[in-house]
């Protein structure tokens, strides 16, 4: 996904679906990508702030209590938030992303990475979280950025003054707590410059504040709700986070297909994005299947298999 495969195929003139090598390794790295998105300031757009932590940070606050603790001062003030998210800076998905609500999680999360540990058991920090997989690649640079607070998802009963005959359901989905954010996921397919973006997914966790690779890959785990319901995003918003999207990709030099994550703001449709999977993964759990289906006319997996390699054809 970094290109690299892509560079030797475009040296040996050989088409292929997806992007560009120069637009993969651009995606790879969440901090790169960041500052390309910030750079061409899509409206609506942006990446959240991200400062860089390295293994000679890691090594020091996992066997230094002060170090932590000064190291987390310096992020809170630098981030201006009281929460935040660690990650690898070039790893795919779910890997190694954690909530850090302290000093202390800061040292446990260093601990565990400078270990060589392969994961993070569930629950050691300090809010209830799954089992956390971390990179092969110790010494890969981390990237910390504020931890943006999405809202709870409820099924709720519905008034009964609220029946129709047009939708005779008595449940309905409400957004709960005080934040308007929600996480979504948006398949992209098309050309380069032209790409079109698939009806957005809702992405909820079922356990913890980061949702794992299981709940993103693995069948029978995981909820995505394609498209969002009108009880929690309208239709004239999901147009223009569409739009929105179809620009960032554009700005990035994507092509064939691609997926994007990032926060949405319910009532402004503003976006600020998570990562860009410029290669993303197509298992029979992958959400761009059932984006795509949910298309009018519906794009089935074979007539989108065939139209990702029609446009590398084209090429």
């Amino acid at each position: 996904e970094n290109g690299t495969i892509q560079q030797l195929l475009e040296d040996a003139g050989v088409r292929f679906t997806g992007s560009s090598s120069s637009a993969c390794n651009v995606c790879m790295d969440k901090l790169i990508t960041g500052d390309v998105i910030n750079r061409f300031a899509v409206e609506g757009v942006k990446a959240a702030p991200k400062k860089v932590f390295l293994y000679n940070n890691m090594l020091s606050n996992s066997g230094c209590g002060q170090c932590a603790e000064e190291n987390w001062a310096v992020l809170e003030s630098q981030l201006d938030s009281s929460t935040l998210c660690i990650k690898p800076s070039a790893d795919g998905c779910s890997t190694g992303v954690a909530k850090l609500n302290n000093a202390n999680d800061l040292k446990l999360y260093s601990a565990a990475v400078t270990g060589n540990m392969a994961s993070i058991p569930e629950n050691t920090l300090s809010e209830p979280h799954g089992q956390i997989a971390l990179p092969d690649n110790a010494f890969c640079p981390f990237i910390v950025e504020p931890f943006i607070k999405t809202a709870d998802i409820q099924i709720c009963k519905k008034d009964e003054r609220d029946i129709t005959k047009e939708d005779s359901s008595c449940e309905e989905l409400q957004l709960s707590g005080d934040s308007r954010w929600i996480e979504v996921t948006v398949g992209l397919i098309g050309k380069q410059g032209q790409m079109k973006a698939l009806l957005p997914s809702i992405t909820i966790r079922e356990y913890g504040s980061i949702l794992t690779l299981e709940e993103k890959f693995q069948g029978g785990t995981g909820i995505n709700l394609t498209p969002p319901p009108s009880d929690v995003v309208s239709a004239a918003a999901i147009k223009t986070a569409q739009m929105r999207l179809e620009l960032t990709a554009a700005s990035l030099g994507l092509s064939g297909f691609a997926r994007i994550d990032a926060f949405m703001h319910v009532d402004t449709a503003e976006l600020i994005i998570i990562e860009v999977n410029s290669i993303p993964g197509l298992t029979p759990s992958t959400v761009l299947f059932q984006q795509a289906m949910a298309e009018d006319p519906p794009l089935f997996p074979e007539a989108f298999f065939r139209t990702i390699v029609d446009i590398a054809s084209e090429k």
